[in-house]
């Protein structure tokens, strides 16, 4: 099995890299509003009773599918590089994958603060997650987290077997996708 954790900040192409890596393999994408939407209309993601439910069910989510015959998963994930609880959380998904056999992937995306602003607007990012779909707020929250966290890694400080780091400003999800699988030989 094959765990690929696809990072970077808001905007810059994770669930759509995502959706052209599944295309391209036989894995499964789960993209994070997936369950953020899910438990949103219910309890906003930034509550402690909406936090406690998207996690309990990515939990249950990545134990099932570290348990079977799956070949594998894309997650998608906002990694604030100076939280430590994000670094936490990456080792505890890594970990329980890891202790199920399966290789770990890290790949990276940055882009273009204005290319992550156009990025914001797509149809397919709108169709797939209900939260964004309020521009002016989505717009407002991208440009506020680029200030409060550190949303890409240092060079060197990630140093882990499997890492790629792409800036995919100018190049379409394909093209990314396409050198995802050629480094990993996916």
């Amino acid at each position: 099995m094959k765990f690929i954790i696809l990072f970077g900040p808001q905007a810059v192409g994770k669930m759509t890299v995502g959706q052209a890596l599944a295309d391209k393999t036989e894995l499964k994408l789960f993209h994070n509003h997936m369950t953020i939407d899910l438990v949103g209309p219910f309890f906003n993601y930034g509550t402690p009773e909406g936090k406690r439910l998207v996690q309990h069910f990515r939990q249950e989510l990545f134990e099932a599918v570290a348990k079977s015959d799956l070949s594998g998963m894309i997650f998608t994930f906002v990694w604030a590089f100076d939280m430590q609880e994000d670094w936490d959380y990456v080792k505890k998904v890594t970990d329980l994958f890891e202790s199920h056999g399966a290789d770990i992937y890290y790949v990276e995306l940055e882009a273009e603060m204005e290319e992550r602003l156009a990025r914001n607007t797509t149809e397919n990012r709108l169709t797939h997650k209900p939260s964004k779909r309020d521009i002016a707020w989505s717009e407002a929250e991208l440009k506020q987290t680029a200030t409060m966290y550190r949303l890409n890694s240092r060079p060197g400080e990630l140093d882990f077997e499997h890492y790629l780091r792409i800036d995919n400003t100018n190049l379409s999800p394909e093209e990314t996708a396409a050198q995802i699988q050629q480094a990993f030989d996916l």
